[in-house]
């Protein structure tokens, strides 16, 4: 047995890709809150000035695009393992577990599916944040912002996954995401610049490995770091390893 097959990463793949192109109010849910926070919060704030921490010539707008894309992959991410409970609920988690594959390809595919499903959300986003005025530096700075996107949603489908594998209660594991993400979001700084934060907080928001996925992200779309983008990068890249690990690990243990 080959410990990663190809051709079982693109089925299961594929199967996602069905799954939410055929679910157009779920396409259509996702962007909903996103736009809320944009049309509020990036229109209705930028009326109000500068804010503290605000780099120059950034207004709010331009520094908050960025921080939403970031919490469209992030909530689309972790969401991902409720397909593991819906699988393991309906039966064929257990048809694919006693199949000839290796577990591995089997996490590897369902990543893949939601870190494509993800990064499609954040990219909804921001064709239509172009409407509201959002600019980025140059076009080329979509490829590097890109791969900051799949770092970020890869890191966060393996999370979501591996408590998936863990659980087995749909309702418990979204008040258990709910619970994850919310801290996770509004300590990244997406909406609010690190620097205005107090100290002891501003320390915490160091530890959110979101924050230096925002961090990168608003860095190449807008040319506003906190960090270094190598800092960044580093940082994501090795939590996103340590994702696909543990989701794999648990899902190795997982019980049909």
């Amino acid at each position: 047995m080959r410990l990663i097959s190809l051709n079982v990463i693109y089925t299961l793949w594929l199967r996602e890709m069905k799954r939410f192109l055929r679910a157009k109010s779920r396409i259509v849910g996702s962007i909903i809150q996103p736009l809320f926070f944009i049309l509020i919060l990036g229109t209705g704030f930028k009326s109000l000035g500068r804010f503290r921490g605000l780099p120059l010539g950034t207004d709010y707008l331009s520094f908050l695009v960025p921080g939403i894309m970031a919490m469209t992959i992030l909530f689309s991410s972790m969401f991902a393992g409720i397909s593991v409970l819906w699988d393991r609920q309906f039966g064929f988690l257990k048809e694919i577990m006693v199949a000839p594959v290796s577990r591995v390809s089997l996490v590897l595919g369902r990543i893949a599916g939601g870190m494509t499903t993800a990064i499609i959300q954040a990219l909804l986003i921001f064709f239509i944040s172009l409407f509201f005025g959002f600019r980025i530096l140059h076009l080329l700075n979509l490829l590097p912002a890109f791969f900051i996107m799949l770092l970020i949603a890869v890191s966060f489908v393996g999370l979501g996954v591996a408590l998936a594998s863990r659980m087995e209660d749909i309702h418990g594991f979204q008040l258990v995401m709910n619970f994850i993400i919310m801290p996770i979001f509004f300590l990244s700084g997406a909406l609010f610049p690190l620097e205005g934060l107090p100290g002891w907080l501003a320390k915490i928001s160091y530890i959110d490995p979101l924050t230096y996925g925002v961090d990168a992200l608003r860095g190449v779309l807008v040319g506003s770091f906190s960090f270094s983008l190598a800092l960044d990068l580093t940082i994501l890249l090795v939590f996103s390893l340590l994702m696909v690990a543990i989701a794999t690990y648990l899902f190795n243990r997982c019980e049909v």
